[in-house]
């Protein structure tokens, strides 16, 4: 039954009525939802935006605070070096550690004397993980050079500059003493503009006295003057040692005037009356002494060396002062000046005497013919821990053997082993002149033999000695043994090459000379001058052997022409060899492809060959009904036509 529409509305009046009498008694809520809005208008959150990033700009937020932190804890990327740029010795900060341990067991065998295990273990360490500092390999260079190893001092030194390892400016210093003591001065002064120009470390004083002195040591005062200025120039503060060389460079050459205009410069650029280090005063005695002026030369002795004294000596000032005595006849006093030395020598406070200060005393007395007191003054160095060098043996031998002591002079000769002290080519050459002095050919041809197999390297002039000397005592055949021997070591000269051809031709041992131009023609052509080939052919001359040496020549130039024809021959071959290497070791693949290719080409020339032969048939037929056609056209028109 369907309700009426007012029935329905009571219903829902009813409805709703009692809906609310039963929410009016229902609690209330605990929180009341309200939607507040933060800006009544725009333009008010528009202001606040506007206030927001002017307060971000002036105080970062902290995320963006943390974010710098981050990127300021990371480590910078080092910069960049340029491969060309010089590489910069290590500090010494550098030896510690496992490379520390390493430097002092390189020290122990230097103080044992075991260089050549030191210089390997240098070596061997290089390339290892405990790689050895600039510092450790200097130490070795400098035990090699004061043993006057020079060739296994430069070795090492290109091994550890092709290693990598920078040099530092003691490293200079040490190649610098090489090269002035072996008088290689364009050498020396080449590498002193390489540490000028190149180096990324600066000279020391140190640089300077060892290249002023070398230069002075080799009469190059002029050289060593500009030097001098060039270390002002740079500035360096005026070096009393320095000065002191060069007047000792001025005092060798005689010129007094130089030693005093020296001396005043260097008391106006320290702007004092007095200098305080005694190094200076030997050598202007020395000028006091060439000028003749013995009382003031005296005078300046007693002023520095008096009682109250405030000038300051060490071993090379006190051996200035000994040598300026004993050479210009003060001898007692220099022994009086010598023992004192001895007396104040304490050290490691005091220093007051070295080697130069015993070869000094030696010199002197070799120079007053008192050789038994000089070997006695040699002998007594250890006392002082003092060791003898080879100038110090070279220097009292060439005194005992100037002086007929040829025995005592051998005695000290066969003592310098059991000091560990190797002679060089001075000794040998002093006692061989002296061996043929005495008449003694065989043992001076045997101190030279003994010189070439210690690996030194006499030069020609000591060679032409020898060979002179065996020849004017007959031994002409000793004489051709040396000349066998020292030919492929040494650059001889026309003369050298004449003087034993014409001992052979007056010995007629003709057969020996053209063994001689044999071995020069095939050695080098350029050695065979005219001016030579033309005395051998005038030698040959008198047996009626002239036509030999053309014979030889051409002989030479056929040989080496048929060489150079193999060679090319054997060439030819070789390309030869090596293309169908070549070819038999490229790809099996590509072998395949060439195969597919030619299987490719037969297979499409049977295809072609086919569908020709479909082909054929099929014209053939065309052509059959063409020509039926045409005789059926022909019966026709017959037809018409009957």
């Amino acid at each position: 039954m369907a309700l009426s529409k007012p029935s329905i509305l009571n219903h829902l009046t009813k409805a709703l009525t009692e809906s609310c009498r039963l929410r009016s008694h229902a609690p209330p809520p605990a929180f009341i939802y309200i939607r507040l809005f933060s800006f009544a208008t725009p333009e008010e959150a528009a202001a606040e935006r506007r206030k927001r990033k002017r307060r971000l700009r002036i105080e970062p937020p902290l995320s963006s605070l943390r974010h710098q932190q981050q990127q300021q804890s990371r480590p910078s990327p080092p910069p960049q070096q340029s491969p060309n740029a010089p590489k910069l010795p290590e500090p010494v900060s550098a030896l510690s550690g496992n490379r520390l341990n390493l430097h002092n067991q390189i020290l122990k065998l230097i103080r044992e004397n075991d260089l050549e295990e030191a210089a390997l273990f240098t070596r061997h360490s290089i390339y290892s993980n405990c790689r050895p500092t600039i510092f450790t390999c200097n130490a070795v260079m400098a035990a090699q050079l004061r043993q006057s190893k020079y060739a296994e001092l430069l070795s090492l030194h290109r091994f550890i500059t092709q290693a990598g390892v920078a040099a530092n400016v003691v490293t200079y210093n040490l190649l610098l003493t090489v090269y002035l003591d072996c008088r290689k001065m364009d050498l020396a002064l080449e590498q002193y503009k390489q540490l000028i120009n190149d180096a990324p470390v600066n000279p020391s004083p140190t640089t300077y006295r060892i290249l002023i002195k070398g230069l002075v040591d080799n009469q190059q005062v002029e050289k060593a003057l500009e030097i001098k200025n060039d270390m002002e120039i740079k500035g360096f503060k005026p070096d009393p040692t320095v000065y002191s060389y060069l007047m000792l460079g001025q005092a060798k050459n005689s010129n007094a005037e130089g030693v005093f205009e020296l001396y005043e410069e260097l008391k106006q650029k320290l702007g004092t009356e007095e200098i305080l280090d005694g190094v200076i005063y030997g050598n202007l005695m020395k000028g006091y002494f060439l000028k003749g002026m013995e009382t003031e030369a005296m005078e300046v002795y007693n002023k520095v060396l008096g009682d109250g004294s405030s000038v300051k000596m060490n071993a090379v000032a006190y051996n200035f002062v000994l040598e300026a005595l004993s050479k210009n006849g003060k001898f007692e006093e220099a022994l009086n000046l010598s023992e004192r030395m001895k007396n104040e020598h304490d050290p490691p406070r005091k220093m007051s005497v070295n080697l130069g200060s015993y070869n000094v005393i030696v010199d002197g007395y070799c120079v007053e013919k008192r050789f038994n007191e000089a070997i006695e003054v040699f002998n007594s160095m250890g006392e002082k821990r003092c060791s003898p060098d080879t100038l110090s043996y070279n220097v009292l031998i060439d005194s005992l053997c100037n002086n007929d002591k040829l025995s005592e002079a051998e005695d000290l000769y066969k003592g310098m082993g059991d000091k560990n002290v190797k002679p060089d080519e001075h000794t040998f050459v002093t006692l061989m002149d002296t061996c043929f002095k005495e008449n003694r050919p065989d043992d001076a041809a045997q101190y030279f033999r003994t010189m070439v197999e210690s690996k030194l390297r006499p030069n020609l002039a000591v060679y032409n000695r020898l060979v002179e000397g065996l020849v004017k005592v007959g031994k002409v055949d000793e004489a051709k043994s040396f000349f066998d021997l020292m030919a492929p070591k040494l650059k001889m000269n026309d003369d050298a090459y004449k003087f034993i051809m014409n001992v052979l031709f007056e010995n007629g041992q003709h057969d020996e000379v053209m063994k001689i131009v044999e071995g020069m023609l095939r050695e080098d052509l350029n050695d065979f001058s005219e001016e030579l080939e033309e005395f051998v052919k005038e030698g040959l001359r008198k047996v009626g052997r002239e036509e030999e040496v053309t014979n030889i020549k051409l002989e030479i130039e056929r040989e080496k022409a048929e060489a150079e024809a193999k060679a090319a021959e054997e060439v030819e071959k070789a390309k030869a060899r090596s293309n169908v290497t070549v070819s038999s070791l490229l790809p099996f693949k590509l072998g395949n492809k060439d195969n597919e290719n030619k299987d490719m080409e037969d297979k499409s020339s049977s295809e072609v060959a086919e569908e020709e032969a479909v082909i054929t048939p099929i014209l053939s037929s065309d052509e059959g009904d063409e020509s039926a056609e045409g005789e059926g056209n022909v019966v026709n028109e017959q037809v018409t036509t009957a």
